[in-house]
């Protein structure tokens, strides 16, 4: 008779229902219905029909699954008073200018200004990134492309609050020979990814020379809130007896995990004229990006 217990435990195993409850999940998600609300919690329990959800604000509610357009996991650290912030697609750099961070092993970006400017950057390791770019002017009648590489290695000397970076742009002109051109920098960011400003030290390198004097820059970025921030990107370079100051004053805005920037450039040179120089791009995440799309 005892040897038919186990198939009798075996069997009713079998025979439990096939939407029976998982255990509780502890992880943090975000959750988007069909009908525009969002929803952030952990999961008590959950069939094939329906999630059962802790949240902060509402309690314990319950969302038919068929009514769920996104499911995102993510980091107690971006949810502040109940509300997501969502992550900072190009938390490595300010308009063009890149800092001390670097991207995550596998994270990489696009990032496109003013239709012309192309760049993709891949982190191949967590202190590694490489990136590529191009001008695509081959499309206006085969004129002379520009393109570059852009190798960076950034370390933590004190995690998430000081990071230094050191790399260089290296690029030619597709089309005309002995064209290259570059620059080489280090930079010293002071912050976390949400809230930093950096000092950068650089020398370009043009028509087979390298600059006399360093390009200095100083840049920095703030969080506004869920989807914002203040963005500002300053260099001055020397040339002989004259100075020219860029300023730069603008911000990002994340809609979809998508960063879109805006800014005015503002060149300042001794008894010159001051215009403003408007820049609008954005940056699309791809590869292993914070904040991906779940399914449960």
């Amino acid at each position: 008779m005892l040897r038919w217990i186990p198939l009798v435990f075996l069997w009713a195993g079998l025979a439990l229902p096939a939407n029976a409850q998982t255990e509780p999940d502890s992880t943090l998600y975000r959750i988007e219905t069909r009908d525009g609300n969002e929803y952030i919690g952990r999961i008590v329990s959950q069939d094939q029909r329906m999630i059962v959800l802790n949240t902060q604000q509402l309690g314990t509610i319950t969302i038919q699954k068929i009514d769920i357009k996104s499911m995102i996991a993510v980091r107690p650290d971006r949810i502040q008073d109940g509300r997501f912030f969502f992550d900072n697609p190009q938390s490595t750099r300010y308009l063009w200018q890149p800092n001390g961070y670097g991207l995550k092993k596998g994270e990489a970006y696009y990032q496109n200004v003013w239709i012309f400017f192309n760049q993709a950057s891949y982190g191949v390791t967590d202190n590694f990134t490489i990136g590529a770019g191009i001008i695509p002017l081959f499309l206006f009648a085969g004129a002379s492309t520009p393109a570059w590489i852009t190798p960076k290695f950034s370390v933590p000397v004190v995690e998430n609050k000081f990071n230094i970076g050191a790399g260089a742009l290296l690029g030619t002109v597709l089309g005309e020979p002995e064209s290259g051109f570059g620059i080489a920098y280090g930079i010293s960011t002071f912050g976390s990814r949400d809230k930093n400003f950096s000092v950068g030290l650089g020398y370009g390198y043009a028509a087979g020379e390298w600059a006399d004097t360093p390009l200095i820059s100083f840049s920095g970025m703030i969080r506004t809130g869920e989807r914002g921030y203040f963005l500002t990107e300053n260099y001055l370079i020397s040339s002989g007896d004259e100075n020219l100051v860029l300023l730069s004053f603008g911000g990002r805005r994340i809609v979809k995990r998508v960063g879109i920037d805006f800014a005015l450039v503002v060149p300042t040179q001794t008894g010159g004229e001051v215009v403003a120089i408007p820049i609008l791009g954005l940056t699309v995440p791809f590869g292993n990006v914070p904040g991906r799309l779940v399914t449960k």
